[in-house]
């Protein structure tokens, strides 16, 4: 080989030297590139984690206080608290975050179309937005990128929870007369009760609740209670009634989780039947004979018995009793104080797992006309109001007391709710026992 073809050989090779260095310089650049987009991108997706959890922090704690019976403002206020804003409990070194809580309304128990409201919320919305910083992106001159995220919670009619319940109807015969304050036109006390228990099925949600019904007056049998469920035309007659102090049965209908289908009654549910929800032809359900006055102390005594012995275990208990409350039955096993037997038997089972429910149906607040075998003057409004499981509330002011003031004429009323239609009523009790929970935003 000639001196120049070596010489032109050398030369290729530092040229080809040259190119494989600017090609690795190049590629390395772009590893770099890549590498520093991932890295910062990554942090963006965990920034975005972090304020989506501060956010659902912060909406369940308000949903919660709403729960617990707080106004709008107090919700709002501690909904701030849980969230990721400066000096908040969930705040974050590394983001600064601002956070906008603000009550909704927003019922049901999945997501729904949500507005603004502040007199009669039961939703949080919270919404946070930040600046995410960026580090190796900077070199192409992006040095914070804007993230924002939004969360709903419902403090009612949120998160369904088990419980065993069991409904305790007033039977007797002043219950056929006509309510003429019922959101039904022409119905008797009875027709509306039944509306309004028939939308506490319709609202509850089996099998998480099950839901049996008892009366008083008692039945001098299971044969006869059985008769208020059975679609003939047979119903118990007077005589089946039992006088209290005749070992009477309360119980119509067992525990039952047959009676609602993804939100349509079943109306082939004894339980159904009975609330006079069944099928054409059997509408009949339960009567209301009376005859024995009224006295109920034993009644809601023997439906926490029942539902210890044959409710599930480790599910909580919840009693709901309707009445006017007026005891005096001459019947009564032991026929004084019967006000405040009720009130000792209410609050005997009462405890974190057991809960009494009332509702005064046109309830008296006369201490002389109304519980007149107390020897302590006591009115069947008190007496119902204090047989209430307090909850969220106060002494004065339970959150398990209810009132139906009945065509506008009794002073007895709810501290705690405005609601006074029974079916209004039942459809709260049903919202008021579930929790809350986050929901879709919708």
């Amino acid at each position: 080989m000639t001196g120049c073809h070596r010489s032109f050989y050398r030369a290729l090779r530092r040229g080809e030297r040259g190119s494989v260095s600017i090609f690795a310089a190049v590629s390395a650049l772009a590893f770099i590139g890549f590498g520093a987009i991932t890295v910062d991108v990554g942090y963006v997706i965990h920034a975005q984690r972090v304020l989506q959890s501060s956010a659902d922090s912060a909406a369940l704690a308000g949903a919660m206080s709403l729960a617990n019976g707080n106004n709008a403002t107090q919700a709002a206020t501690d909904a701030g608290t849980y969230s990721g804003g400066s000096g908040k409990k969930n705040a974050n070194a590394y983001l600064s975050v601002t956070a906008t809580p603000q009550t909704v309304n927003c019922t049901g128990t999945v997501g729904t179309t949500c507005s603004n409201d502040t007199s009669s919320p039961n939703g949080i919305k919270v919404t946070e937005t930040a600046n995410v910083p960026l580090y190796f992106a900077r070199i192409f001159g992006a040095t914070t990128v804007p993230i924002g995220v939004t969360s709903y919670a419902l403090g009612s009619g949120g998160k369904s929870q088990q419980l065993d319940v069991m409904v305790i109807l007033d039977t007797t015969a002043s219950m056929n007369t006509a309510d003429t304050s019922c959101s039904i036109a022409g119905a008797t006390r009875l027709d509306c009760a039944f509306a309004g228990f028939r939308t506490l099925l319709t609202g509850f949600h089996a099998p998480d609740q099950e839901v049996g019904l008892m009366v008083f007056p008692g039945l001098t049998s299971a044969a006869n209670a059985a008769l208020e469920y059975d679609c003939s035309s047979t119903t118990p007659a007077s005589s089946a009634i039992a006088m209290y102090n005749a070992s009477p049965v309360y119980l119509v209908t067992d525990l039952s989780s047959d009676y609602n289908t993804t939100g349509t009654l079943n109306t082939s549910s004894n339980l159904v039947k009975a609330a006079r929800g069944g099928a054409a032809g059997c509408t009949a359900g339960v009567t209301a004979w009376g005859g024995a006055g009224t006295f109920y102390a034993d009644a809601v005594s023997a439906a926490f018995d029942y539902l210890q012995t044959n409710g599930r275990s480790g599910v909580s208990k919840m009693v709901i009793l309707l009445s006017d409350g007026d005891a005096q039955a001459s019947t009564a096993p032991t026929n004084k104080n019967e006000c405040q037997q009720a009130i000792t038997a209410a609050q005997a089972y009462q405890n974190p797992t057991h809960t009494m429910v009332t509702i005064a149906y046109g309830s008296s607040t006369s201490t002389s006309s109304s519980c007149t075998t107390d020897t302590a003057p006591k009115s069947a409004c008190d007496t119902l109001l204090k047989m209430a499981s307090k909850g969220n509330g106060t002494n004065a002011a339970p959150q398990w007391f209810y009132s139906d003031t009945v065509g506008g004429t009794s002073t007895c009323t709810s501290g705690a709710h405005a609601v006074t239609d029974l079916s209004a009523i039942f459809q709260d009790i049903t919202t008021s026992a579930s929790g809350a929970r986050l929901i879709p935003s919708s």
